[in-house]
């Protein structure tokens, strides 16, 4: 069983920087793609960004321009790093791998919270 899991997460002032980490219990090569949503109170869970096996990494559209998914294969870690920050992109943050199998693997989030 394949276990993800977060961390990271925490209070941050607006216009702030985080970078959330989040941890294979296997080679993340072994994964099709690894990625980062986002769920807010009350909100559908939402994808943040998304690295392929093979292919340009995919973001939502609205946060390209501030939001960075790193990976560090040495380290079987996915890094999701955030800059600019607003209270809007306050969320819990989960990390997923979908595998060649066509399983998906969800971790159990870490909460980000940005305010002043």
């Amino acid at each position: 069983q394949v276990q993800l899991v977060e961390s990271g997460g925490g209070l941050v002032q607006p216009g702030g920087s985080l970078r959330l980490s989040c941890a294979a219990s296997r080679s993340i090569f072994s994964f099709n793609s690894m990625g980062w949503y986002r769920q807010a109170p009350g909100e559908q869970r939402e994808l943040v960004g998304q690295i392929f096996r093979f292919g340009s990494p995919k973001y939502a559209d609205s946060l390209k321009d501030r939001f960075t998914v790193i990976r560090d294969n040495a380290k079987n870690t996915v890094y999701l790093q955030m800059n600019s920050l607003k209270p809007e992109d306050s969320a819990v943050y989960y990390c997923k791998a979908s595998d060649t199998s066509g399983n998906d693997y969800w971790g159990k989030g870490t909460l980000v919270t940005v305010s002043s």
